[in-house]
């Protein structure tokens, strides 16, 4: 539909899994060394996790697609099987026909691995959607793996799944499974707006697109926030958006018009919360702040007036707008060009009112010009 009036030859973003559109990010271009590796070296067990829509089946067709003729695949994409339909697939995809039962099946599958392994080919099984496999399934999965020689695998085994393949893994029903884990690789989302924007770019590249420039850089930088980097997001966000600028020929995708989308797919941007934090306890319970305040009264003629020069009267000292005091400064010889001065930082330190062992009725005065006595409407407690 859109595809003419944006200068398209194709669809540059529908959900199919076409590695004609694949794009190597860095977590891309790992994973497929593993499974290159993996596989070459006849490392037994591969698995391959990565969140929803990063391309997990993607990147496994592409591999497939590059494979040597040599090398035999059996692909399973729906892992809800029991175990006899699991081996009745396997024997389906590795055309093994003779058999009745399962050991009949155990025996011919090991004379062909012998053979091709024999002859130097590679044999491989991939599961896609391997998170989905149940407990009984993947310990004969497991046990797959005990076709080898002395010295190699004779079948490659690729376990495929989103993240919860990692939680199976640590069942520890599963624990030897666990452990025949040659190989394990993560594939990631795209990690920054600029990443988003090459992707873009090159899907339109594919396309036959005549220009790049079809999203504005406020649409891509929504796209990026909305999708979280996630490719097929990301897929979905910029059709839809290519479909409704078609519908209102606007040349060029706005910032609002990826907005609209989103508000419609229910994938705007998270809002981080904010954490609220309780106001710090008192230090002392009612009965000891009104003992202190009331030694605290006793120093000085207690008149109630706040000069805000510390005289020994018995008031909270308010805006001290000195940066330090010298301790050994006795009160009320503060200079005067300090007590004018501009406030920078308000540390509420007093004088030492003597070196001898502090009193009842210096706690009081400390505790009575702190503050701390009074409530919020300034009374004593």
């Amino acid at each position: 539909m859109y595809a003419e009036f944006y200068g398209l030859k194709e669809l540059p973003f529908a959900l199919t899994p076409d590695p004609r559109y694949i794009y190597f990010t860095p977590s891309h271009t790992e994973v497929m060394a593993n499974l290159h590796y993996g596989i070459e070296s006849g490392k037994g067990l591969i698995a391959v996790t990565g969140e929803v829509g990063t391309g997990k089946t993607m990147m496994l067709r592409w591999v497939m697609q590059r494979l040597d003729r040599t090398v035999l695949v059996a692909y399973i994409f729906n892992p809800r099987l029991s175990v006899p339909e699991f081996y009745q697939h396997l024997a389906k995809l590795f055309d093994i026909q003779n058999w009745e039962s399962k050991s009949d099946l155990l025996i011919e599958l090991g004379k062909v691995l012998e053979s091709r392994h024999s002859r130097g080919l590679r044999t491989v099984l991939i599961v896609d959607e391997a998170h989905g496999l149940s407990t009984s399934v993947l310990e004969e999965v497991r046990l797959l793996c005990n076709f080898e020689s002395d010295t190699a695998k004779q079948l490659q085994i690729v376990l495929t799944g989103q993240p919860e393949l990692r939680a199976l893994l640590n069942n520890p029903d599963l624990r030897q499974l666990k452990q025949r884990v040659a190989l394990r690789c993560d594939v990631k989302a795209l990690p920054n707006v600029e990443e988003t924007a090459r992707y873009i770019n090159t899907r339109l590249k594919v396309a036959g697109a005549e220009r790049t420039d079809i999203f504005s850089p406020g649409a891509v930088d929504y796209i990026f926030r909305c999708s979280e980097g996630i490719p097929r997001n990301i897929n979905n966000l910029c059709d839809n958006a290519l479909l409704n600028g078609f519908a209102e020929s606007e040349p060029i995708i706005s910032r609002a018009a990826v907005q609209e989308v989103a508000e419609t797919f229910d994938v705007l941007p998270r809002v981080p919360k904010i954490e609220e934090h309780e106001a710090p306890a008192r230090i002392f319970h009612a009965a000891g702040r009104a003992e202190l305040w009331a030694a605290g009264k006793g120093e000085g003629n207690g008149n109630g007036s706040d000069n805000g020069h510390g005289n020994g009267n018995g008031n909270a000292i308010k805006n001290v707008g000195v940066v330090s005091i010298n301790r050994d400064q006795s009160a009320g010889e503060v200079p005067a060009a300090m007590t004018t001065r501009e406030p920078d930082i308000i540390i509420n330190e007093y004088p030492r009112l003597s070196e001898s062992p502090t009193t009842i009725e210096d706690l009081g005065s400390a505790f009575n010009r702190s503050g701390l006595g009074r409530g919020n409407n300034g009374q004593s407690i």
